[in-house]
C-alpha cells in the first residue's frame, strides 16, 4: 500500500517512467533489490548507505530519493549517504532536488545540513556531507550502495556491510556549463526512476 507524499513529490514521482531502464541496467539493480527482499521476508531492518568519494552530489541523491521511494512503497528502509571523506552537500544538487517539488530547508554554511520534508507523517531526512562510518550512519549489517567508480576501486573494504555497486556519472562534469541545470536534473532524474522501481519491486 502506497504512502502519502507531499503533493509535488507525489506528481514528480508518479511521472518517472520505470519501463526507460534498460534490461542491462535492471540487472545490476536486482542486485539491491534482493538484498532488501531478503532483509524484508526476514523481518530485518533494510539499512542502506549510499557511499561516494566526496558524499556531495550523487550519494546524497541516492539517499534522498531512496528513503522518498521506499517510503512511498510501504517498504521499511533507513536510507543514509556517506563518503570517503567530508565536504559539502553541492549547491547544485540541492537546487536539482528542490526542482522536482521536495522541500529543502539548509541549515549552516560550510557543511551545511539539510533537512528535506517529503510526507507530513513522517520527520524530515536530514543529510550532510560525512564519511560513510559516521556515527550518524547505522554502522552494522548494512548494504553500501556505491554510486561512484572511484569510491568503488579506491575503498576497497567497507567493514558489516554488503557491498553493492550501482554506478552514476558525475554531474560535477557540467558545473560552470550551459547545461549544467539539464545535466543535474538528469542525474536526479535518473537516480529516482531506479529507486523507484527497485522499491516498486521490492513491495511486491
Amino acid at each position: 500500500m502506497k504512502r502519502q507524499l507531499l503533493p509535488p513529490i507525489k506528481r514528480y514521482f508518479e511521472l518517472l517512467d520505470t519501463d526507460s531502464i534498460s534490461a542491462d541496467r535492471k540487472e545490476i539493480l536486482q542486485l539491491l533489490i534482493d538484498y532488501a527482499r531478503n532483509k524484508s521476508e526476514k523481518g530485518e531492518t533494510i539499512i542502506l548507505n549510499y557511499v561516494c568519494t566526496h558524499n556531495s552530489r550523487r550519494s546524497q541523491i541516492s539517499q534522498i530519493m531512496g528513503q522518498i521511494a521506499s517510503f512511498y512503497y510501504g517498504v521499511d528502509a533507513l536510507c543514509y549517504s556517506g563518503g570517503t571523506e567530508e565536504t559539502a552537500f553541492h549547491p547544485n544538487a540541492i537546487a536539482a532536488i528542490t526542482r522536482t517539488g521536495i522541500q529543502l530547508t539548509k541549515h549552516g554554511e560550510i557543511n551545511p545540513i539539510v533537512f528535506v520534508s517529503y510526507s507530513n507523517s513522517c520527520p524530515p531526512l536530514s543529510c550532510f556531507s560525512k564519511v560513510y562510518d559516521h556515527a550518524y550512519n547505522k554502522a552494522d549489517d548494512f548494504a553500501a550502495i556505491m554510486t561512484c567508480a572511484h569510491a568503488d576501486d579506491n575503498c576497497p573494504v567497507i567493514l558489516n556491510a554488503e557491498r553493492i555497486p550501482i554506478r552514476y556519472e558525475d554531474p560535477k562534469r557540467s558545473d560552470g556549463t550551459e547545461e549544467m541545470s539539464a545535466v543535474y536534473d538528469a542525474t536526479v532524474k535518473e537516480i529516482a526512476t531506479e529507486m523507484k522501481f527497485v522499491f516498486q519491486q521490492v513491495s511486491k
